[in-house]
């Protein structure tokens, strides 16, 4: 069922296969028994393939689906269901990747920061304390090491992340416009 899906919502788009799998795993999870939307936009996707223009092609999903008992409201109401899928899966994505942010980013930080401290005690008692020095020394060019490395961490974690935001969103947006697409052809042809 998820294959389908993906290939309803997302091959033919260049989307994120990641995204795209998380997105179509959960409207598969979510799929509701009987003739309904996902299978309705699965009979139209066949048509389509018959190069059958697209008012031709829903007029004709839908004449066959009437026959099973599907009516214009229940499709209407089951692809929004669907799309109220995809937004409970965007805010689980968005606490996903606040908390991997946390997770991430902040400790790095976190930990930058107590280096730093780290540094300038050390630094301090360089003067007062001459036996140490070289000792100290070494300390702080290893703290300094982990900050200047931290630096590129803390950025490729930052990038990675709102890569993987970005892409996600890009796939949620085009799916969520194929589904408002439908719902308004749903609206104008039938």
């Amino acid at each position: 069922m998820q294959k389908d899906l993906k290939s309803l919502f997302g091959d033919h788009h260049g989307l994120d296969e990641r995204s795209v799998s998380a997105l179509t795993r959960a409207l598969a999870n979510e799929n509701l028994p009987g003739f309904d939307y996902i299978e309705f936009k699965q009979a139209l996707a066949r048509l389509r393939e018959m190069d059958m223009d697209e008012p031709t092609a829903f007029r004709s999903a839908y004449a066959t689906a009437s026959t099973m008992g599907l009516t214009k409201e229940k499709l209407l109401k089951t692809a929004l269901h669907y799309k109220k899928v995809l937004d409970n899966e965007n805010e689980h994505f968005e606490e996903s990747l606040k908390r991997q942010m946390e997770q991430r980013v902040k400790a790095k930080m976190q930990e930058v920061e107590k280096m730093k401290k780290q540094v300038a005690e050390f630094q301090g008692k360089i003067e007062e304390l001459e036996n140490k020095i070289k000792s100290l020394e070494a300390k702080i060019k290893q703290g300094e090491q982990t900050i200047a490395s931290a630096d590129e961490d803390i950025q490729a974690a930052k990038d990675k992340l709102l890569s993987t935001k970005d892409a996600f969103q890009h796939a949620l947006q085009s799916i969520s416009n194929e589904i408002q697409k439908d719902i308004e052809s749903m609206e104008s042809y039938l």
